[in-house]
């Protein structure tokens, strides 16, 4: 069975609710009809009737008295018939009732008890049903008589004549606004759904655009939504272009140069032997750099890896961070930089002591090669708020504000000018960000030209009994 889309299965809803408003209508009006009119006939024959016997429980019926009976059945709009016996009855009242006689033994049986009995039932002559009851007479002696009061009744439309336009009016009316109210419905949500599949067929394509909808009702919740998407997809697009721009970029640099230089030794193009041992020097040196690029890489997807488990253990972060900084004494050096620390040695995470050891390599790293010769290299390792704080600062090469959202992307670097000496992978602080989030850490990035830029990693602290906060 062909499935209903969305706008049919709401057509059939509106259909539904249209066939329901008018059976509902027509339930009611056949409700009104039995429990108000009927019901109001019934208790007045049976009034009357009552009221009519009760006159003549001693005596006889009399020609006067069956007189003044047949004058209020002139003036009534009951049809009253008064008769000393039921054989009687069946030459007043020749008619069957739903093609049955008028009495049975059934109602022999309780009219002989002194009870009334209801009849109701179409008439065939009278081409109509009646309502109405026979009610016994009763004397000292026994029955004397029988009265019977009936009443043809009115048809339904008959009865609600009056209402009916009105019903009808009122109805068209109500129809004609919903109608109005769920077009409007209609357009309000199924153009911008529309509209929706529409842009969704052209992202398929990579045409990245937006929808503009000023109302926020759930269709305005899901097109911005749908924007964000589009946006956020846009964006990825461009950066993958750029990851992929920046991955030949970062191969084909160190591939030119150990070419070139291959070149120049194959076809003895150097001066002196010292001249050959320098080409070898940075034929290595851009091999290295190639195989870190790889590593790097290799490393930040490993990382992101879904199924990826880090082996974890209580770790003395304190010197795991001295033990880093003594690998940069030489880099220190060479740029003749001043490091201060304030280190609290009684701190312990829980992780990777590897993987924070690589957080602390790669940030004192960046800090150096970003420092103007002769600057200052400041870190602080403290607890704060049952978090270990970790912040490195130096006041070098500052990032520009609409880049700081961007740093931690892959291959991403403020230095535009990609300066060999400087420039790195881009990797470092993607790798940083990476571990830090596994760790359920947080990461922050800081720079202006008045202070300098600032890195600061918050991990969790390790309490005693093996849990973290």
């Amino acid at each position: 069975m062909k499935q209903l889309t969305f706008n049919k299965k709401i057509l059939l809803l509106i259909f539904f609710s249209i066939g329901f408003s008018v059976l509902f209508s027509f339930l009611f009006i056949h409700y009104l009809y039995s429990k108000l009119y009927k019901e109001s006939i019934e208790t007045s024959i049976i009034h009357q009737g009552q009221r009519t016997a009760s006159h003549y429980h001693y005596g006889e019926l009399s020609d006067e008295i069956i007189e003044k009976i047949q004058w209020y059945n002139i003036v009534s709009e009951y049809e009253v018939i008064v008769v000393d016996n039921l054989d009687e009855l069946a030459s007043y009242f020749p008619y069957k009732v739903n093609y049955e006689t008028l009495i049975n033994e059934d109602d022999h049986r309780l009219l002989e008890q002194g009870q009334y009995v209801l009849k109701e039932g179409y008439v065939e002559e009278f081409n109509r049903e009646i309502l109405g009851a026979l009610f016994p007479v009763k004397s000292e002696s026994g029955l004397i008589g029988f009265i019977y009061i009936y009443l043809p009744l009115e048809a339904i439309q008959d009865v609600f004549r009056n209402s009916i336009p009105i019903l009808i009016t009122v109805g068209t009316v109500f129809f004609y606004l919903f109608f109005l109210f769920m077009n409007r419905i209609w357009i309000s949500m199924f153009n911008p759904l529309k509209k929706l599949q529409e842009l969704s067929n052209e992202i398929s394509k990579g045409n990245y655009a937006t929808i503009k909808y000023e109302k926020q009702d759930e269709i305005g919740q899901l097109i911005k939504a749908f924007n964000q998407m589009s946006i956020s997809l846009k964006n990825q697009e461009k950066r993958k272009r750029e990851f992929t721009s920046n991955v030949v970029h970062e191969l084909r640099t160190p591939l030119t140069y150990m070419r070139g230089y291959t070149e120049a030794l194959k076809r003895n193009m150097f001066e002196s032997p010292d001249e050959a041992v320098q080409y070898l020097t940075i034929m290595q040196n851009e091999m290295e750099r190639l195989n870190k690029l790889i590593h790097d890489l290799v490393d930040l997807n490993y990382l992101e890896e879904p199924t990826y488990s880090m082996d974890k253990e209580p770790i003395a972060i304190a010197q795991l961070l001295l033990d880093t900084i003594d690998l940069f004494q030489m880099q220190l050096q060479e740029k003749e930089l001043i490091i201060k620390q304030c280190v609290n040695e009684s701190l312990i995470t829980f992780g990777d002591e590897q993987r924070i050891r690589q957080v602390f390599y790669n940030t004192i790293d960046n800090a150096i090669k970003y420092s103007y010769k002769g600057g200052k290299v400041t870190l602080f390792l403290i607890e704060e708020k049952d978090m270990i704080v970790y912040t490195i600062h130096n006041n070098g090469i500052y990032v520009q504000q609409d880049e700081i959202e961007r740093i931690g992307e892959r291959f991403y670097r403020a230095d535009k000018a990609r300066n060999r000496e400087t420039g790195g992978t881009g990797l470092g602080l993607s790798i940083v960000k990476e571990i830090v989030r596994l760790h359920h850490g947080q990461f922050t990035f800081d720079s202006n030209a008045d202070h300098g830029t600032t890195v600061t990693v918050r991990l969790p602290i390790f309490k005693d009994k093996g849990e973290m906060t």
